[in-house]
């Protein structure tokens, strides 16, 4: 990748993170991370109440020590009541004491963070991360984020900025693949990366499963509503599902190949899930990434399908050829070109609640913990091959991460729930879909 320094941007963001950073250089201890002999309290706040985030929030207070929910926020009022109700219902309800510290609306990310918190967990719909982790950085509070991160090229600029100033804060920041945190994948990378089943020659990873849920419209319900509603099914929200689910396999490749892919092209389109509710997103795609600098040039290619169509071929896997072998990376498992397995990976426990532990237990005593940068990237690598199927068009993924089309357009001031979406339904509430050889992405 170019240096950013030498991109120019579109909107101020970048422009002004020169002077905040530079503005935030005395840090107090507690912000810094230096938890004295690791007893001080850790006040801990959620922006996003969903299903994910309750459970996110549940496992980080099992971690142990002394720390405490100090606040929940979300755009919706039920889910914030919701996942406070859920919380107060477990056997960790005494760690729990949000009950003053209740927010709501698209400003709540905003309250929770200025509440007094020390870590802030953001696990909203993924177009709104990058302003949120951006907020929480500049406020000085550790972040633990889920993925994908971004859902454009200016959303994971932004996301590269401000980790930055994470970094010169001293602030610890944790990205949701909790499979780089799993016994069983850091033993295969680290076997394959040693040469076990030869050099890399191809690597194949896949998404391919059921669609998810749809909410139905309701009678009075604003468009924005209603999207937010459906965030899985629309761009500005989710990034498509190739983003959304199938960038946890991505990212394993690029763990193996500690590398980006530099090219992608590939196919797409909407077979079963084309009515009017299931928004604008494709429901497969099926990308070529390039790890090398040239398409016909020497590189590694890795083969990528993401797909929800009923009654089809299921696998959510990542697998790696080499030139003595092939590896089922998901599995735990190597073989060479006779089939005869050369190791099997041990593994066990839950890689969710290992990386929280890891990211409190960093904030604790001090210890590095930066997955910001990777976090970007590897959303960066499923947004181009989101971009690649959506034009048909062979992409470099510098052009990609520099592209003028936003498709997440707001960052004046938050949207409000009649505030138009940037996607709207025609009169029979269907949207429009991308259209290869016809849609501009860059």
């Amino acid at each position: 990748m170019p240096s950013l320094e030498q991109n120019k941007t579109r909107r101020t963001f970048i422009k002004t993170t020169s002077a905040v950073a530079a503005g935030a250089a005395v840090l107090s201890p507690r912000i810094a991370g230096a938890f004295a002999g690791g007893d001080d309290e850790i006040k801990i706040g959620l922006v996003g109440c969903g299903g994910k985030g309750t459970s996110d929030i549940r496992q980080a207070l099992t971690v142990g020590g002394n720390i405490k929910l100090w606040a929940i926020g979300d755009a919706f009022e039920n889910n914030v009541q919701r996942c406070h109700k859920a919380l107060m219902a477990d056997k960790n309800k005494d760690k729990v004491d949000c009950s003053d510290r209740l927010f709501n609306g698209f400003d709540a990310y905003r309250k929770v963070i200025d509440s007094g918190v020390d870590v802030v967990f953001l696990v909203t719909t993924p177009g709104f991360r990058p302003g949120h982790f951006d907020y929480a950085i500049n406020q000085g509070k550790h972040v633990f984020m889920q993925k994908p991160c971004a859902v454009d090229g200016r959303g994971c600029k932004m996301l590269l900025e401000t980790n930055k100033k994470a970094k010169e804060k001293n602030l610890r920041v944790g990205v949701g693949f909790q499979r780089r945190h799993d016994a069983k994948y850091i033993e295969t990378i680290e076997r394959l990366q040693d040469g076990a089943i030869g050099d890399i020659v191809s690597l194949r990873a896949y998404w391919d499963t059921r669609t998810p849920w749809t909410r139905p419209r309701k009678e009075g319900q604003t468009e924005m509503e209603y999207q937010m509603q459906n965030w899985y099914y629309f761009n500005w929200l989710c990034g498509d599902h190739i983003a959304e689910q199938h960038v946890h396999n991505l990212d394993i490749c690029n763990w193996l190949m500690g590398d980006y892919p530099s090219l992608a092209q590939g196919k797409g389109g909407c077979e079963v899930r084309n009515g009017p509710d299931s928004g604008e997103t494709f429901d497969h795609h099926q990308v070529e990434f390039v790890y090398g600098k040239k398409w016909d040039g020497p590189s590694v290619r890795m083969f990528s399908s993401c797909r929800h169509i009923p009654n089809t071929f299921t696998s959510v896997s990542e697998h790696a050829h080499g030139t003595k072998g092939y590896a089922i990376i998901n599995s735990g498992r190597a073989y060479n070109n006779d089939g005869k397995e050369i190791f099997r990976a041990k593994g066990g426990g839950s890689s969710e609640l290992r990386h929280k532990t890891e990211f409190i237990d960093a904030i604790r005593n001090n210890k590095e913990f930066n997955e910001g940068d990777n976090g970007a990237m590897s959303t960066m690598t499923a947004l181009s091959g989101r971009m690649a199927t959506y034009s048909g068009k062979l992409l470099k993924t510098d052009d990609c991460l520099n592209s003028t089309v936003d498709v997440f357009p707001y960052d004046a001031g938050d949207p409000n729930w009649q505030t138009p979406p940037p996607v709207l339904p025609d009169a029979n509430l269907r949207y429009k879909r991308p259209i290869p050889g016809v849609t501009k992405v860059i």
